[in-house]
């Protein structure tokens, strides 16, 4: 086993959070009970703002970013894992409070394992990431609120981004009618409608000041903005329809009524992907590994090797990043 190994590891230097590639050791990791050899992580909006310094993501110093992971157990101390098993994480406070994945060895507690569907690659399993079973989670949320194909379209926000097309794809291959918001839609136009989208919302359209009730439009909602565009799709939904709030790339705030609430038995739905249960991850990506085209899925993503993804990081945040980015940290 090698002594050294390539980390990003973000620590604070006058007063700011820095990221950095360098050289680690077995010895800076914790003492958790698998070492897994890692293979992939990802890029996402909140490992750009963790590698940027754009926000306080990481609340330790210094820490290894990356909120996902996919690899091979090495050793274990937990009877549940053996090496040569392949294992995937999400969240869990990854790049947070624990050492990620931006690293070519990891330690982590065995309750945050899960195993990698049979019929899904280690490169495949961070081609969807955090951001693709976070759209599983809220296609989910849609299903659960009753929300049929026979229901009416539905509305996916930032459909270029990486949580957005995955979205795309799942909902349309569920066949549901999905119309996909984008603010590059003559850049990104043709590779939604390849995913399945039927129409195109430019983002103008959404993000902007709007009534407390506006037509009924929508029987549901996969969100991943927030701010304006939140709330103008929030008015914008049917009676009895349910907006799955993930995100918040264009602001914190939410600047609506109760009238879409208490007059048309609007649902919000909140999706966290970070702490959800592990029956929901599971439920989440048993329905991945069956549902999502891996074929189709090529075209979603690209792979970068780890010293790119300083670089990627500032670019996630600008939005100039279409679907997914897989880091392959060997490489």
């Amino acid at each position: 086993m090698a002594d050294t190994f390539n980390a990003i590891v973000a620590e604070k230097q006058d007063g700011k959070i820095v990221a950095a590639l360098k050289q680690i050791g077995l010895s800076d990791l914790a003492d958790e009970d698998v070492l897994v050899d890692v293979a992939y992580s990802t890029v996402n909006y909140k490992d750009g703002l963790a590698v940027s310094g754009a926000a306080p993501i990481c609340q330790v110093s210094p820490l290894i970013c990356g909120i996902d992971l996919s690899g091979t157990v090495v050793e274990s101390r937990d009877p549940a894992f053996s090496p040569g098993d392949r294992v995937l994480v999400n969240g869990y406070g990854l790049s947070e409070r624990f050492n990620g994945g931006y690293s070519q060895k990891q330690r982590l507690k065995a309750e945050w394992l899960v195993r990698v569907p049979d019929n899904m690659s280690l490169e495949q399993t961070m081609a969807i990431g955090t951001a693709g079973y976070t759209s599983m989670l809220c296609v989910q949320a849609l299903q659960d609120g009753g929300i049929t194909p026979a229901s009416g379209p539905i509305l996916v926000t930032g459909a270029a981004g990486g949580v957005g097309s995955v979205a795309v794809s799942l909902l349309a291959g569920l066949g549901y009618e999905v119309h996909a918001s984008t603010g590059r839609v003559e850049e990104a136009g043709q590779f939604l409608r390849d995913l399945g989208a039927t129409a195109l919302v430019p983002r103008d359209q959404l993000a902007r000041d709007c009534k407390p009730l506006e037509k009924e439009t929508w029987a549901g909602v996969i969100d991943t903005v927030g701010d304006k565009t939140l709330a103008t799709a929030i008015a914008q939904t049917r009676y009895e329809g349910v907006v799955a709030a993930c995100g918040l790339a264009g602001g914190m705030a939410l600047p609506t009524s109760v009238m879409p609430f208490i007059l048309r038995g609007v649902t919000l739905r909140g999706v966290d992907s970070v702490m959800a249960s592990l029956p929901r991850r599971q439920r989440a990506w048993d329905a991945l590994a069956q549902l999502l085209d891996l074929e189709k899925l090529k075209s979603i993503y690209e792979v970068v090797p780890l010293a790119a993804v300083p670089g990627l990081a500032r670019d996630i945040i600008a939005g100039g990043v279409r679907g997914r980015v897989v880091v392959d940290v060997n490489s």
